[in-house]
């Protein structure tokens, strides 16, 4: 079994920036990547970024490329999500997830965590 608990959501104005962490634990050795996904209000949930495990190679939405950095921490079996130049159109629950294949779709992960909010104001 395998728990996903993310961290480090809240309130930034326009500009600021965030980190958040997802830290897991239980039978995480059949991951082959993981992803951070969002969910704004009224909106479908969408592809953020997402990472090898193995070796840290990464893969950003268009959206946030240049602005987001995905990255790993092995040892400490860590997600993180850099955040950086925040939108209010980042606004959205963010949720880290699972998967034993490089796949960007929502279908295609296994393990979920429950979410953390972020809010950037104007």
């Amino acid at each position: 079994q395998v728990q996903l608990v993310e961290s480090g959501g809240g309130l930034v104005q326009a500009g600021g920036s965030l980190r958040l962490s997802c830290a897991a634990s239980g039978r995480t050795v059949n991951t082959f990547a993981a992803g951070w996904f969002r969910q704004a209000a009224g909106k479908e949930r969408e592809f953020v970024a997402r990472v090898i495990w193995a070796d840290g190679s990464n893969d950003h939405s268009d959206s946030v490329k240049g602005r987001f950095t995905i990255s790993r921490d092995n040892v400490k079996r860590m997600v993180y999500l850099q955040m950086n130049s925040l939108k209010p159109e980042d606004t959205a629950v963010y949720y880290c997830a699972l998967s034993n294949k490089w796949v960007r779709s929502v279908t295609e992960y296994d393990y979920w965590g429950h979410g953390t909010q972020v809010t950037v104001s104007s």
